[in-house]
């Protein structure tokens, strides 16, 4: 800050500040497509569906900022359901899928300090199909 009056100088708000940062941080991001309301209300396709996965996936590769450094889309789980209505509510869902920091692992400092997302198949109800949009 520029001392400009008389004020400022004895203000003494001149100094710089101190940034505090998170160096490392794994953001786990849930998120719905109701097949009722889209059949119904928007018209909205599968191809539409698929336009949406890739732009989930690629959403920080085509958008780079300082204010969200290295941010990237490491695992994309999709659960499809046999109907529009769905064939199990969304926490429960969500519940089954869990990630872990590799052992003896503190304090992660990357993405490789954790083990890949892992689904728990077992509870997941009939008529619900698991992908995995990305490697």
């Amino acid at each position: 800050v520029a001392i400009t009056t008389d004020a400022d100088a004895e203000k003494k708000n001149t100094e710089m500040g101190r940034k505090h940062i998170v160096p490392y941080g794994l953001y786990r991001c849930e998120g719905f497509v109701s097949a009722n309301l889209a059949r119904k209300t928007t018209g909205f396709s599968e191809e539409d569906l698929q336009l949406l996965w890739e732009a989930i996936i690629n959403m920080f590769d085509l958008d780079r900022s300082a204010a969200r450094g290295k941010m990237a889309v490491r695992e994309l789980i999709v659960f499809r359901h046999d109907s529009e209505f769905g064939n199990a509510p969304s926490y429960q869902l969500f519940d089954a899928v869990t990630i872990k920091k590799k052992e003896g692992v503190e304090t992660p400092r990357s993405f490789a300090d954790y083990e890949r997302a892992a689904v728990d198949e077992g509870s997941i109800p009939a008529g619900i199909t698991v992908e995995k949009k990305l490697p």
